[in-house]
């Protein structure tokens, strides 16, 4: 695997939309040519190479070429937006759209990231290992497809509107997260090691949501079910089984309605 290198060198004044940073995009080009891809500061046309030094070659094809990026990437947007192979390794915390409608390949942000990170993903690996913004797995403003499939996991905490519209795939949060977990969610299962506020699993059709802490308001569409035993991404533990949102419309399955199933551990 071919490796390219981007160090930051000129901090944008405003957020650099930079959605070429991409595997698919670096594939087969020198660095001269990586630099010279383009990117927006607003409405003003840029080149990468205006704000990164650039070193090292893409690979053959996108699953052979890895990027790392370096510097203070609090200003640059868009980072790996539907890559469809290959690796990421961000040594920072970039701004919003990390990962956005990616299909495959893997993104390791060695800090936090902003709002939107994973936003219609449909495949791949997202690894976070600070902190998470609001409508991590979500969907697009306007839009009813979230996440589709593919796997997002933050060390630390995350923000509210976590997997609205979630459609398949996995979260896994390591810390507690804010209001509105799986809203309008349609499948896929989100799992929260720390607490959680209010409005989880609100307007749920269906999918799973496992939380390890505390719920601070209990939803009124969830009827608890039964207790059972479970093993959640390595944890064997008993979790109390609520099922829900009892006031939407639910498919059948075999006769059998289907509901969203939310989970809380003992």
């Amino acid at each position: 695997m071919e490796t390219v290198t981007l160090t930051m060198k000129n901090q944008p004044s405003l957020c650099l939309e930079a959605d070429n940073i991409t595997p698919d995009s670096f594939a087969g080009k020198k660095a001269a040519e990586i630099a010279g891809l383009s990117a927006y500061v607003g409405n003003t046309k840029v080149t990468l190479g205006d704000f990164f030094e650039v070193a090292g070659k893409g690979g053959a094809t996108a699953a052979d070429t890895r990027i790392v990026l370096n510097g203070n990437l609090s200003r640059v947007k868009y980072i790996g937006m539907k890559m469809t192979a290959g690796e990421i390794v961000a040594n920072g915390s970039p701004d919003m759209y990390v990962g956005a409608w990616m299909q495959g390949g893997k993104i390791h942000v060695k800090g936090n990231v902003d709002a939107f990170a994973g936003t219609g993903m449909k495949g791949g690996e997202i690894l976070v290992d600070g902190n998470a913004g609001n409508y991590l797995g979500a969907a697009y403003r306007g839009d009813w497809r979230g996440m589709q499939a593919g796997r997002i996991v933050v060390k630390g905490n995350a923000g509210s509107d976590l997997g609205t519209f979630m459609n398949g795939g996995e979260i896994v949060i390591g810390g507690d997260v804010d209001v509105h977990v799986g809203t309008h969610a349609e499948g896929g299962k989100i799992i929260v090691k720390g607490n959680a506020k209010s409005r989880v699993g609100g307007q749920m059709v269906e999918g799973e949501i496992y939380v390890f802490g505390t719920i601070d308001v209990m939803m009124p569409g969830f009827l608890y079910r039964e207790d059972v035993d479970l093993e959640v991404d390595g944890t064997k533990a008993k979790f109390a089984l609520y099922e829900g949102d009892i006031g939407e419309r639910h498919r059948k399955r075999k006769g059998e309605v289907i509901y969203g199933k939310l989970y809380q551990k003992y």
